[in-house]
Formats: structure tokens, C-alpha cells, sequence
């Protein structure tokens, strides 16, 4: 069930036996983990921050409580932990994970169990709307082997003293292409989308399993059959996320009253908006307001 995570503080084991390939968008980060790895501007156009692909072993942790960006993360092979929804889940081969902004960001790896994966990490651009849609999945099914290998083939480029400018092009226009097939399904049920939208639009309406249904043009139990397979969460559970991440934002971004941004999401009760959001969230609003505005970093 989701529950506190009070004791998750900023986080960065990599361990004597993880491997990496990363790619960073300039050298301006001097993080020590980012040093000695090649530049791409060219990720700017998508306003990618740095990718890479890993191969993680126990005690491989990170931990970012004020993750600016948005974070894709597709698993190739083995098996690990990633905070989503409020509890950590299982993240196995065949799967990806799109966390958006404003929200702790918490993953790791299995002791005696390898975990591959490619990530693609988006710097944070107030002017502009990030990647993740109001009916982006969070957690669901996602093939990663392409992602990683366009990741690789980017690195190799970078690094090769005969760079050609059209390939990296090409490298980065593979890599944010299999980050939107994730992100925005062209599979999804347009209904669906224009559904999720509208909530996103007014998180704060009476929204019902039977208001959901009737606004989708389609039965409770076919809207809720189709939520769950695309997004792997009931529809009121999916209202309670859209709604959570906007309070986030709005948290993280605004110096709006807490009880102003309770009723903004369909909370008329503050204590009843703090308990939910500790338990999608990790944490209070007030903490959450203290760990996010104007102090942005992150993996």
C-alpha cells in the first residue's frame, strides 16, 4: 500500500560492480557521475538533460527528492525497484516508467539480481509543457531493446573522433520517437484521451466513476477495462494521480495557500488532501513545498 517515505533523502550509489554509458547535453553539470562523458547539444532541440544506458547491481540506489525534469526509464533486462504511485514496484524486462516533474523520483536494484535499463532524462522548461499527457501510462508494458541501442549508437557517435552531425541528428530523433510511443500511445482510445485531458484541465470537478463514463461516451466497465490495461490504474485511481501531480506542481511552482491548492484538486478538506497526497506523494504538502520550489535538481 503507499505510505510514508519520510526517511528517502538525496541519493546517488552507483556501486563497485553498476556500469554506465551516458550521453549529457553540454558539460555544464559537474556532477562527478557526469564527468568524462561525452556532450551532445544536439539534445537540446528536445530538451533532453542526459541518457544513458546501465547495467545496475546492489547497492545501486538513487533517490531525488526535487526532480525538476521528467524521467523515462525503460527496462531491457533483470529486474528492479522504482517508487510509483506511492509504493515501489516491481520494474522488469519489457517494461518502462515515465515519472513526471515536481515529484519524488526513487528507484533501485535487487540484491543478487541484475537490472538493465535505458533512461532519458528532460530538463525542466517552465515556457513549455513537458512530454507527460494527462493519459500518459506511468508504469505499463514497453519493448526498451531499440531505446537502448539508439542510446549506445548516440554515446559511439559522440565519442568517435569522426562525429557526422546528420547521424547524431538521427540518433537523437530515434531516441525521443521511442520516448513519445511510451509517453503519448497512438494506440490509446482517442475517447480516452480527450477524457483525461478534460480532468487534467479542471482536476478540481466532482469526478465520479459514472461522470468518467458518461464524458468518455462509453460503460463504467468498459472505460474501467480500457484504463487498466492502457494505464494500469483504475479511472478514480487515475483521477487521485492527475490530481496529486497537479497539486505537486502547483506546490512546487506557486506560493498558492495549501488549503487553495486542496480545493483547486477536489479537496474541500485540507487534513483529507494531506493524507492522500502523503500517500501518493511520500510526504506532506508542506514538506514537499519545502524540498521543491526554487531548489531544483536532480538526476
Amino acid at each position: 500500500m503507499p505510505g510514508s517515505h519520510d526517511h528517502l533523502s538525496e541519493t546517488h550509489i552507483l556501486g563497485r560492480r553498476t556500469r554506465q554509458t551516458v550521453v549529457r547535453v553540454d558539460e555544464k553539470d559537474e556532477r562527478t557521475w557526469l564527468q568524462n562523458t561525452p556532450a551532445c547539444p544536439a539534445l537540446a532541440q528536445h530538451r533532453i538533460a542526459h541518457l544513458g544506458v546501465c547495467e545496475a547491481h546492489a547497492p545501486y540506489r538513487i533517490v531525488r527528492v526535487r526532480q525538476s525534469g521528467t524521467y523515462f526509464m525503460a527496462c531491457i533486462g533483470g529486474e528492479g525497484r522504482i517508487l510509483v504511485d506511492g509504493r515501489w514496484q516491481v520494474c522488469r524486462a519489457g517494461m518502462a516508467c515515465l515519472l513526471p516533474p515536481h515529484l519524488l523520483n526513487a528507484f533501485h536494484a535487487v540484491p543478487g539480481k541484475k537490472w538493465e535499463f535505458a533512461w532519458v532524462r528532460y530538463q525542466s522548461v517552465p515556457e513549455k509543457r513537458p512530454i507527460v499527457m494527462a493519459g500518459s501510462p506511468v508504469l505499463a508494458k514497453f519493448d526498451g531493446s531499440a531505446l537502448r541501442l539508439a542510446a549506445l549508437g548516440l554515446a559511439a557517435e559522440c565519442e568517435s573522433a569522426h562525429s557526422a552531425p546528420a547521424a547524431i541528428h538521427h540518433w537523437v530523433e530515434l531516441i525521443q520517437g521511442y520516448v513519445l510511443q511510451f509517453a503519448q500511445p497512438w494506440q490509446m482510445d482517442e475517447r480516452l484521451s480527450r477524457l483525461w485531458e478534460k480532468v487534467a484541465e479542471n482536476p478540481g470537478a466532482p469526478w465520479t466513476a459514472t461522470r468518467l463514463a458518461r464524458d468518455a461516451n462509453m460503460s463504467e466497465e468498459h472505460l474501467r477495462r480500457l484504463t487498466t490495461t492502457q494505464l494500469g490504474r483504475s479511472p478514480m485511481r487515475h483521477v487521485t494521480w492527475l490530481r496529486m501531480r497537479r497539486a505537486a506542481e502547483l506546490l512546487a511552482t506557486t506560493d498558492e495557500k495549501i488549503e487553495s491548492i486542496a480545493r483547486a484538486v477536489g479537496h474541500q478538506n485540507p487534513f483529507v488532501f494531506s493524507t492522500t497526497f502523503k500517500k501518493w506523494i511520500g510526504w506532506r504538502p508542506s514538506e514537499h513545498r519545502a524540498k521543491a520550489p526554487g531548489r531544483v535538481h536532480g538526476q
